[in-house]
């Protein structure tokens, strides 16, 4: 499908952004699926949400937008949630980062 003719771009930035707070809300809650397990399966992880709303116009800085995303600053979010990741996360991930599209880097 042609970017330029994507239906989502016709969905109303009301449900659009309920869906990405209830998005958010879940990554918040499965803190149990790590950053390095989805870069390694979906190629994005919550800070790349972070990242994209900063890329949106969010006012706030890097820190800013990824508490607003995890919920806690980058420091406590990793001291209780992230776990450290294995070769093959790693692996993983370098590999599906590669199937991004250029824009979504």
């Amino acid at each position: 499908m042609n970017d330029a003719q994507d239906p989502l771009d016709a969905l109303d930035d009301q449900h659009a952004a309920a869906a990405f707070r209830r998005l958010v809300r879940h990554l918040r809650h499965r803190h149990d699926a790590q950053n390095i397990e989805l870069m390694g399966l979906a190629g994005f992880c919550r800070n790349c949400l972070a990242d994209w709303i900063r890329d949106a116009g969010y006012a706030g800085d890097k820190e800013a937008a990824r508490q607003l995303i995890h919920g806690m600053p980058t420091e406590e979010w990793k001291a209780t949630r992230q776990t450290p990741a294995s070769e093959e996360q790693i692996a993983a991930m370098e590999k599906s980062l590669t199937r991004n599209k250029p824009d979504l880097r």
